[in-house]
Parts: C-alpha cells; sequence; structure tokens
C-alpha cells in the first residue's frame, strides 16, 4: 500500500469514480476539481488504484475538519482508514473536527479519536 500525503496529483475523474464505489451520488467534475484544489488530499494506492482517500479543510492555524474519509468495501478492516487518520493527524496543524456515520464509532475512538460536541446541519435551499 503507498499512501500520499497533499496528493495534488488526484484527479476528479479518478476521484469520482472510486467515491461512487463508496458514496454513490451525483457529482459534478468541475466542482470535484474545485473541491479537490481547496482540501489536502490523503490518499492510500494499491498499485495504481485509488484504494482510500481522507480530505481535510483547514484553516491552517485554529480549525480543520475532515470532510470524508472512505476507503473501498474490498479493503475494509485492513487498517487502511486508520493509516489514513494518523496521516491527517501527523500532518494538519490544528485539532480535527469530523462527523461520524452512526456505527463507526468504535472505529474512531480505537483509533485515538475522542466525541466531541453534537454536530448539526444547514440545508442548502
Amino acid at each position: 500500500m503507498r499512501y500520499q500525503v497533499d496528493d495534488r496529483g488526484l484527479e476528479a475523474g479518478a476521484f469520482l469514480a472510486f467515491v461512487n464505489q463508496v458514496w454513490p451520488g451525483d457529482y459534478g467534475l468541475e466542482q470535484t476539481r474545485a473541491a479537490l484544489s481547496r482540501t489536502l488530499n490523503i490518499t492510500a494506492y494499491d498499485g495504481s488504484t485509488l484504494v482510500g482517500c481522507l480530505r481535510v479543510l483547514t484553516d491552517g492555524y485554529y480549525f480543520g475538519t475532515i470532510t470524508e474519509l472512505l476507503v473501498l468495501p474490498e479493503y475494509r478492516r485492513q487498517g487502511i482508514g486508520s493509516r489514513l487518520l494518523q496521516l491527517a493527524r501527523a500532518h494538519t496543524p490544528t485539532m480535527l473536527y469530523f462527523g461520524a456515520q452512526p456505527g463507526l464509532e468504535a472505529f474512531y475512538e480505537k483509533n485515538g479519536c475522542q466525541k466531541s460536541l453534537q454536530s448539526y446541519l444547514i440545508a442548502k435551499d
């Protein structure tokens, strides 16, 4: 497994093909390209295949958030998500806040994450 911190070579098309295997949706190519340019992208590759990605959005001083942590279903339970979290912790200068999908709390707690504030959502009209 090859991990890359600040993967500036991550192509939007490849990322979309990956994301749709984990979290299917109707994502735009240009919007995805712009979003990837604004985040710290930490990736995991098996050969040339993108199998995991953690994205961090941060101001670099006070606040950071993990926007997503995704691993292909067939690669889960192999330590990839844990390693991506370790790399995020090591390469971001701020505390990291994030929301977790229900049922994944044990994974995050096992990786040294602490429960914090409850999250809320302001939906876009």
